[in-house]
């Protein structure tokens, strides 16, 4: 009984042996692949991000009980912020988080987990080195292998050494670029305006502005669909619409509109502020000098049931503000009643240089404005995330808020209220209508390459993509300018910093020479054994003989 139970025991231990060895010859000795950097960044003084770019470090999983000087291997579920902080902790030497290709069969739950801890590491100094890199074959060979060597530490002593000794094989992930992360000092700002002139004498300025660039834990990684391409794509497609009405002078409005595509939006609306300065301080003549009716800064609108429309100080009754939030209220509650409007108020803090919402940049020069967001939160973590991709987009509802936001406009614009024309009239319908197509091709268009600021002025895919959007405005607009604000390199704004994308290694290396060693002598035991079993009979015959031997 008992030599049963240790040939089934045996035999089961070089069956897994030799399941373990056949998987271990998958993958190759040595593997190239690109790591995106965390952001790192200095932004009124303070420092965001990681500051460490080397790795020179055994692969472990985020379960594994000792990181102390090991790289952790994580997917989207494992990226929580008490495992973060774990391995901060333990003094790990690096993260590695692997990226789906398929964001969209992600559940909810995970994007939300995720995001909410992307927000807050951002938000801190690291030395640690975090990475990015897209899952793939030779990616998620290692992680699971990594997550079953966590997972057998709670198994005995034999089989986590014959599984070491079978599979032979453990990773390192190096990082080995030995030059120090400099700050980039030539980084510029780019804005781009156009207009399309009102009628009448000394009229009024409408601004509609939307700030292009993206933001998430890596900048090569932040495509920023929802924040703020679907803000942009709206912007576009009303330039197109009105450009098609003020064509004909009989349906020109007696104000200009002026359009912004502004740069630096996640970094405190830097572009904003520069392109102010220069209109408002230098600039002769400007559109913004004096008669602004309001300006309306679009942000994050392809998601959600809800508009929220945020205001620095609440339009007194009989302003044009107070006007185009009656027409608002309007055209949602007559045509989109399941819509849910709200006006939010948050009075700007003087003694906190961080602006929360575009619109803050123009009330602090005494511009009237507001910001219109599906999100309540100027704090929520979908406004920078490297999960905020045209998975996270609903085109039918970035469709209908184009539609809200055109129709309102236009009932301002031209004082529909007054002239006696019904709440349920559609304005834009057949030629005017808000095309589909259009807004799909301009997203596809924006999420196309990364949009992070640091990028912006310096890659050929993200200076082609600010030139297609100049000449898409000049297709509609007049007086298309476009502003390169370079930044002062005494005392800059923001200061950005190099290597954010890096060539990295994973190399299969061989167990520590212990594991080996006793790797060796459970073979032998386990050789042993197994001779035994397959010998019994004839020693059994031969034991026999010797005691009837010894005592004759």
């Amino acid at each position: 009984m008992w030599l049963s139970s240790v040939g089934v025991t045996a035999l089961f231990l070089l069956l897994t042996a030799q399941h373990l060895h056949a998987s271990a010859l998958s993958t190759v000795s040595s593997y190239e692949f690109t790591g995106f950097r965390m952001q790192q960044y200095l932004l009124q003084q303070d420092r965001h991000g990681c500051r460490g770019a080397i790795v020179v470090a055994e692969a472990r999983s985020s379960d594994y009980p000792g990181l102390t000087r090991r790289c952790v291997i994580m997917k989207l579920p494992d990226f929580t912020l008490d495992r973060y902080e774990e391995a901060q902790r333990q003094k790990a030497a690096a993260v590695l988080i692997l990226l789906p290709s398929n964001l969209s069969a992600v559940p909810p739950e995970v994007i939300q987990s995720f995001m909410e801890t992307e927000a807050e590491v951002l938000q801190r100094d690291s030395l640690m080195p975090l990475y990015v890199a897209p899952e793939d074959e030779q990616l998620l060979y290692m992680y699971e292998e990594v997550r079953l060597d966590a997972a057998t530490r709670a198994s005995s002593i034999m089989v986590r050494v014959l599984r070491s000794m079978v599979t032979a094989t453990a990773f390192q992930i190096l990082v080995s670029n030995t030059n120090p992360l400099k700050p980039v000092t030539d980084s510029s700002i780019i804005t781009l305006e156009g207009v399309l002139p009102g009628i009448g004498e000394d009229p009024q300025t409408i601004v509609i502005t939307a700030h292009y660039d993206s933001f998430g834990l890596a900048p090569w990684l932040s495509y920023g669909a929802d924040s703020n391409g679907s803000g942009v794509a709206i912007l576009l497609e009303l330039a197109r619409l009105f450009q098609k009405l003020y064509r004909d002078p009989r349906s020109k409005a007696p104000y200009h509109l002026l359009f912004s595509l502004t740069g630096g939006g996640k970094y405190n609306f830097l572009g904003t502020k520069r392109w102010l300065e220069e209109n408002m301080d230098h600039a002769e003549s400007s559109l913004l000098h004096d008669n602004v009716a309001f300006v309306l800064c679009l942000d994050s609108l392809a998601n959600g049931d809800e508009l929220y429309l945020h205001v620095s100080r609440p339009p007194r009754p009989g302003t044009p503000q107070h006007e185009f939030i009656y027409q608002l209220e309007q055209v949602i509650a007559s045509r989109f009643p399941w819509v849910k409007f709200d006006m939010i108020h948050k009075k700007i803090n003087l003694g906190d240089p961080m602006m929360a919402w575009e619109h803050e940049r123009y009330a602090m020069r005494r511009v009237p404005g507001f910001t219109l967001s599906h999100l309540e939160d100027p704090k929520s973590e979908r406004r920078g995330s490297i999960l905020d991709t045209m998975s996270q987009v609903d085109m039918r509802r970035l469709k209908r808020n184009a539609v809200i936001i055109a129709e309102s406009l236009a009932r301002f614009m031209y004082n529909l209220s007054d002239k006696g024309s019904p709440k349920e009239i559609q304005l834009f319908r057949g030629q005017l209508e808000v095309q589909d197509s259009r807004l799909s091709a301009l997203m596809s268009f924006l999420t196309s390459a990364p949009r992070a600021s640091q990028l912006m002025d310096k890659e050929p895919a993200q200076s082609l993509m600010i030139s297609t959007l100049e000449q898409e405005l000049k297709q509609h607009l007049l007086q298309v300018y476009r502003h390169t604000f370079k930044q002062d390199r005494r005392d800059p704004d923001i200061t950005f910093y190099d290597q954010m994308n890096q060539p990295m290694t994973m190399y299969r290396v061989k167990p520590a020479a212990f594991d080996l060693f006793l790797g060796g002598c459970i073979a032998a035991y386990l050789g042993i054994i197994y001779f035994a079993i397959q010998n019994f009979g004839y020693i059994y015959s031969k034991l026999k003989m010797a005691v009837k031997w010894k005592y004759q």
